[in-house]
This record gives C-alpha cells, structure tokens and sequence, in this order.
C-alpha cells in the first residue's frame, strides 16, 4: 500500500521496510501493519489534538511532571507551542507507561521506538500468527473467564504496585493471545499517587471487567476487587503478589470512648453546677 505520510519519516530512517496495511482507526489514532526486516510489527500514528476525539484529557493529564520549566509555561499559556508539547507529552506517557508495566509483569505490547508522533512496538497476534483478537471478540467458558478475570485482577495490581492506573480498561483495550490477556491503549494512564481521579478510574476499569468476565461468570458481577486493591494501597499493604478475595466490608469507624467520656462529665459537671444555684436560689 501507498506509504503514509505520517510513516514516511520511519521509511527515510530505516526503522519501517514496508507498510502492509491498516490494523484500524480509533478515537486517538491510526494503527498500521508493517515490516522491519523480518519482523513484523505495528506503528500507532496519533492524530493531532484537533481531530483526536478523547474525551476530558485534563483529568488524565492531572499530576504529570514536566520538567522543562519553559515547556510546562507554554503548556500552561495553551500557546501553539504549548499544544505541541502537550501532544508530546500525550504520547511519552504511554511510551513510559509500557516500559514500566513490562518491568512490572503486566502484558503489554513490547515498545520499540516513538518518533514523530508514532509508536512503533510489537504487533500481538495469536498461536496462528493473525492479529490477535480484542476480548471483545472472544467468548469462553465459566472456568476460563474466572482464570482471565484472576490474571487481569493481577495486572490490574501490579500496575498500581507500580503506582499507575489505567483509565481507560475495558474489553476493547485489551487483547488475547495464546498465553493469554494483554493490555494495550496507556496513553491515558494516570498516576495513582498525583491524581485525584485515580480512585474512581480504577473502580471504572475494574467493574468493566467485571462485566464482561461476569457474561460467562455471574459470580464476578458483584465482587469487590477495586475496593480491595485500593484499601491495600493506601495502607502501604499492596504487593504484587498479594492474595486477592474479591471482598471488601468497610471498616467501622472506630467509637471514640475518652471523647464519649468527658462529654458524659461535662454533662454532669454542668448538671451539677445548675442544681448547685438553684440551691443557694438562683
């Protein structure tokens, strides 16, 4: 097929041999089929900020660190540089958020190169060697939707031991292969200790695979793992290797006896002071 222009720069610097076709076109870009030598791999071209069609960006880019003090002004300013660079940061995220989801033993796309605008990584395709289907695709048994659902759950905890959260999790960002579930789309993904949003974002992506595990185990509808994992997190208890229920029952806030106490005695005191005026007739 015709070369991209978006693809041309690869092309010119030896990373791309050949572009065999378009995988698909999503909301925040196109994704290519292609050549590099005697691999074959896939290139996500991002579309420009104008015609991407993610929605509330704002609240994902909430607690992102730009270091370059003059590229975090522009950004701030909304300046055609600043927009530039935003876009930039866009993308470095999910080139950042692969390679340390990969360090952590989460499934992900290996990340091989990002230049101008354009992920070249590792093309996932199943025992066949076809483009390996989304998990919207698949259906499956009880027992293997219980396994799938106990590995995401997994993932889903190794990457907030890793201080990220998704965002954006659902059966359509995640693909499978013979091995098994893997996970792509992080240009979204947050940090879980800088913002704010993080909490409802992994109860989001968390119930979408309840969901969609729950059509072939109805069990997993009404599980808990988000609550689970977050409680775990905030008390510093969250491993990767952690036991998960599926449970979670909020504690019961504590009675504040010494406080119940002295408000009892302060009652008293104040009784008694009363009785004591009306005595001398007050």
């Amino acid at each position: 097929m015709k070369i991209p222009k978006r693809l041309q720069p690869l092309v010119e610097n030896g990373l791309i041999d050949d572009v065999l076709r378009r995988l698909m076109s999503g909301k925040e870009a196109d994704v290519y089929v292609v050549r590099c030598g005697e691999h074959i791999r896939c290139a996500k071209v991002y579309k420009e900020v104008a015609k991407r069609s993610f929605k509330k960006a704002v609240q994902y880019q909430e607690g992102r660190k730009v270091r370059n003090s003059r590229r975090a002004r522009a950004m701030e300013k909304g300046s055609k540089f600043g927009r530039q660079q935003q876009e930039e940061t866009w993308q470095n995220a999910e080139v950042d958020a692969l390679f340390r989801l990969s360090n952590a033993g989460v499934r992900v796309p290996e990340p091989y190169v990002c230049l101008d605008g354009v992920l070249l990584m590792e093309l996932v395709v199943d025992e066949d060697g076809d483009v390996a289907p989304r998990l919207s695709d698949v259906s499956m048994s009880a027992e293997q939707a219980r396994e799938d659902h106990a590995v995401m759950m997994g993932y889903v905890t190794r990457m907030l031991c890793a201080g990220l959260v998704h965002g954006d999790l659902s059966e359509f960002n995640v693909l499978v292969d013979e091995h098994g579930p893997v996970i792509i789309d992080l240009p979204q993904a947050v940090d879980a200790a800088a913002n704010n949003n993080a909490l409802p974002m992994l109860e989001r992506d968390v119930s979408n695979m309840n969901r969609y595990y729950g059509l072939y185990a109805p069990e997993l509808l009404n599980s808990q793992y988000a609550r689970e994992i977050w409680d775990l997190y905030e008390s510093g208890q969250l491993h990767p290797d952690v036991k998960l229920t599926g449970r979670f029952k909020k504690p019961s806030k504590a009675a504040d006896v010494d406080g119940v106490l002295l408000e009892i005695k302060s009652i008293l005191a104040e009784q008694e002071e009363k009785t004591a005026l009306k005595k001398k007739g007050f």
